[in-house]
């Protein structure tokens, strides 16, 4: 369902009074903005044959920045109002240093839209929902006798900004998201293990819910736990890894793509800084972060700044060519905002931030990259890990890999984690697949207590000499 523009003027916040105001706010300031948004977010749980949880939430608010260098005032509201407003211009004030100030020029305006403004939560009816994942609950079930249980959750949410700059310029963005997530737990012989499947992305709901598409996810999530019901310990040691393709690219995303941000360049507290040109990968590597993927979960028509996503060049051939801008850090180091300023929320300051970040496809037949793998792993799924930004170090675990001999896949193997450094690992990348695919929409990424949807994605990669955690020989 189309929905309509958010207009955050009224009765109780005219916008000549909001742009006084601001402009009250940035005076001498180098860059600053006012921004507001609305969200609305519907989730529904379905649990063990009945709704578990059923949760809808309606935010609204503003957040005033002023910026003057490195300097940064930030006050936020829930209430739209000019008294609000006024009692937030001091506090922002505080980040100008009292001088008059070369104030940055607006974005430059787009006409291209990456995704329809929609509002998925009305596009079914809340009875309808839970109809649908009871239909999803029985047939998941009917899949294998060994299911004990069942888990299904749809959500989805309608974030709405507006972007009001001191020159009196506005932009702004409807941004749909949906998601659906189903888990089956299977036992056999009183083992009992999990598979789970996800799959969203910035469309309409019914989209992700026709009956094909959801069958294909149950049975995705049973092949998963299948797989897991029969998984040994992982062996430990050095060892060389096969990654397959589309989600495994978190690997990238968090052991390099933090590192890539220009704030973390800038302060040089980045594994990455100083490199600009340098060799960083190994041939053939090739990186881009691409925010204007239409309709896929990390994208955006616009960033929280105004400016136009795009798709930079971060990696080119193995040679660092390009980091991620926010308008603060590109001023700063003398370059453009690349479109990557990102914040969770109106209560959060603008930051540089990962939209869809992959690594280009090789030339490589992906069965050839198994095949000369002699003895190693076959990683084709990932949960969480941990990376210090400092020096690109990460901690990643295996949610679905495969011990490899001479070439053969052969069993599954649990509880293994890939432990490196970023910067290490990209030199050690000896095959790049054709087979570039992009995840299944369901990543978010968190960086100084802030989360925004994200996208990954990657070809089959051959990567040589990684640690492997897991159950010592």
């Amino acid at each position: 369902m189309k929905t309509c523009e958010f207009n955050p003027f009224g009765t109780n916040l005219s916008q000549d009074d909001a742009l006084n105001s601001l402009k009250l706010a940035t005076l001498n300031s180098d860059d600053g903005e006012l921004f507001f948004e609305q969200r609305q977010t519907e989730t529904i749980t379905f649990d063990d044959g009945r709704v578990k949880s059923a949760n809808f939430d309606t935010s609204e608010g503003m957040g005033l920045r002023s910026v003057y260098g490195e300097i940064t005032g930030y006050a936020h509201s829930t209430e739209l109002s000019h008294s609000a407003l006024l009692k937030m211009v001091p506090t922002v004030q505080h980040a100008s240093q009292g001088e008059v100030s070369n104030f940055a020029d607006s974005p430059l305006r787009q006409n291209k839209k990456l995704y329809d403004p929609l509002e998925p939560i009305s596009e079914l009816p809340f009875s309808e929902k839970v109809k649908l994942l009871q239909e999803i609950d029985d047939f998941s079930r009917n899949l294998d006798p060994r299911i004990k249980q069942v888990t299904a959750t749809i959500s989805a949410s309608t974030q709405k900004i507006l972007i009001l700059r001191p020159d009196g310029t506005s932009f702004s963005d409807i941004r749909p998201m949906v998601r659906f997530n189903i888990s089956l737990l299977v036992e056999k012989n009183g083992r009992r293990e999990n598979g789970y499947t996800g799959i969203g992305g910035r469309s309409k709901l019914l989209s992700f819910l026709k009956p094909e598409t959801w069958k294909s996810a149950a049975s995705e999530a049973l092949r998963i736990a299948k797989v897991n019901l029969e998984a040994r310990p992982a062996p430990a040691g050095v060892m060389d890894l096969v990654l397959g393709p589309g989600w495994p690219g978190i690997l990238l995303h968090e052991a390099i793509g933090h590192g890539l941000e220009a704030d973390f360049n800038r302060k040089k507290t980045s594994a990455f800084s100083e490199l600009m040109g340098k060799r960083i990968a190994a041939p053939g590597v090739t990186v881009f972060d691409d925010g204007t993927i239409p309709n896929r979960r990390g994208s955006i028509t616009i960033d929280d700044e105004g400016t136009p996503s795009q798709k930079t060049k971060l990696i080119d051939d193995g040679k660092l060519v390009g980091y991620m801008h926010d308008r603060q850090n590109s001023r700063l180091m003398g370059l453009k905002s690349t479109g990557n300023g990102r914040r969770q929320s109106y209560a959060h300051a603008p930051m540089p931030r990962m939209t869809n970040t992959y690594m280009q496809a090789g030339n490589e037949d992906p069965k050839n990259l198994v095949q000369n793998l002699k003895n190693g792993l076959y990683a084709v799924g990932f949960g969480g890990g941990q990376v210090d930004i400092t020096n690109g170090k990460f901690v990643f675990s295996c949610t679905e890999a495969y011990r490899v001999r001479d070439g053969k896949i052969a069993e599954a193997v649990k509880g293994a984690t890939l432990i490196g450094d970023g910067a290490s690992a990209l030199k050690k990348i000896k095959g790049i697949g054709n087979d570039l695919s992009l995840d299944p929409g369901i990543g978010n990424c968190g960086k100084a207590g802030q989360w925004v949807p994200v996208g990954v994605g990657q070809p089959s990669l051959y990567i040589s000499g990684l640690t492997v955690g897991g159950v010592s020989n």
